[in-house]
């Protein structure tokens, strides 16, 4: 397996390629590729990323079939079951990198600073746990003189919820905060432009 810094270098190049319009994801999801992943997968990078339709990971990242370890949730929000699924890839595939994937324009952060905001009262408990776990960590920013500026408060709360899940992942799980510790697993944020299709690395 590779180090955490040579698959942190796999996806900037991947996703350079990506923005230049050099994609090889036509070669990576071929039939030849499918075959050799039918036994096994080495996933390289776990993505936990949001669910939204217009950033599929491993396209904005160009890699292929058994490359990356995906989850997906609205808001890239830190539950036990994402953390469950990365703790499998990373003890059962041996994966050095975890990547929190945020977005520009992110649906779950305009919901819940209109929640803050009192605009909208979601009856959904479903909908309402999602917005529960990004609201403390940008409730702050709704009542700072940011919130003046509405696409500053979207960039900021954003970037904030990105961090706040990378150390939700690096602390809130025995196992990972192990491997965190002894330099076997590295956890970062980034953060994909839906208007550029770059992915910046914020962590």
């Amino acid at each position: 397996m590779i180090t955490a810094a040579e698959a942190l270098e796999r996806l900037k190049v991947g996703n350079e390629r990506f923005v230049a319009g050099n994609s090889q994801h036509e070669e990576m999801s071929s039939e030849k590729r499918r075959q050799l992943v039918v036994a096994e997968q080495k996933p390289f990078a776990v993505i936990l990323g949001c669910s939204d339709s217009r950033v599929p990971a491993e396209i904005v990242f160009d890699q292929g079939l058994g490359d990356l370890f995906v989850i997906r949730v609205a808001g890239n929000i830190v539950a036990p079951s994402q953390v469950g699924s990365i703790e499998f890839a990373v003890e059962q595939f041996g994966t050095p990198l975890v990547v929190v994937l945020g977005h520009s324009n992110c649906g779950a952060i305009k919901s819940t600073i209109d929640v803050i905001r009192g605009n909208v009262d979601s009856s959904s408990h479903n909908l309402n746990s999602i917005v529960s776990r990004i609201r403390p960590v940008i409730e702050t920013l709704c009542e700072s003189n940011i919130s003046e500026d509405e696409e500053e408060l979207k960039k900021y709360s954003i970037r904030a919820n990105v961090r706040a899940s990378v150390g939700h992942i690096r602390y809130s799980s025995p196992i990972l905060e192990k491997l965190v510790q002894q330099e076997r697993v590295t956890v970062v944020g980034a953060e994909y432009s839906l208007e550029t299709g770059v992915v910046n690395f914020i962590d």
